[in-house]
């Protein structure tokens, strides 16, 4: 039996609504630990504001961005992807308008938007958390080589 290792992709653009919180937390995860692999970037279908939530609970992880600037779509150098993940359904429907002239593929991964937590401070920096955390694992799986039998 020969083993084939699974194709995975070489650019992955990550998508929310405000780039502000659920898609420079993936890109920036997504760097840490596949960076010398993969290309990632992220966008958001309009422009929010640094989030110190987000800063603060990627921290947490040793990762560091702070200096993450939100931009959308239009503000891409190029858009050359082999795969868009969207996290927000508005960032869905930007993406697969932006690609449909374009081989991309695009997948959506509905995320939480921890903004919206109410509460106490703790409880706050759990959503965040909750977040950050379902995001590593989800990029773990789609970055991670599965060996796979030829038929």
């Amino acid at each position: 039996m020969t083993i084939v290792v699974k194709d995975r992709p070489q650019s992955v653009l990550f998508a929310c609504t405000l780039n502000a919180v659920r898609s420079p937390m993936a890109e920036a995860l997504g760097k840490h630990f596949f960076g010398t692999e993969v290309y990632f970037a992220s966008a958001g279908v309009k422009r929010g504001e640094s989030d110190a939530f987000a800063i603060s609970t990627m921290e947490e992880m040793g990762i560091d961005i702070a200096k993450h600037r939100p931009h959308t779509f239009e503000d891409l150098e190029d858009a050359y992807f082999d795969l868009i993940v969207t996290l927000s359904p508005e960032a869905h429907h930007k993406a697969l308008e932006f690609t449909r002239t374009l081989a991309v593929d695009v997948i959506y991964w509905p995320t939480l938007d921890p903004t919206a937590v109410e509460g106490s401070r703790e409880r706050v920096l759990d959503a965040y958390r909750n977040v950050r955390d379902g995001l590593l694992e989800r990029i773990e799986t789609l970055m991670t080589y599965r060996p796979m039998a030829n038929p």
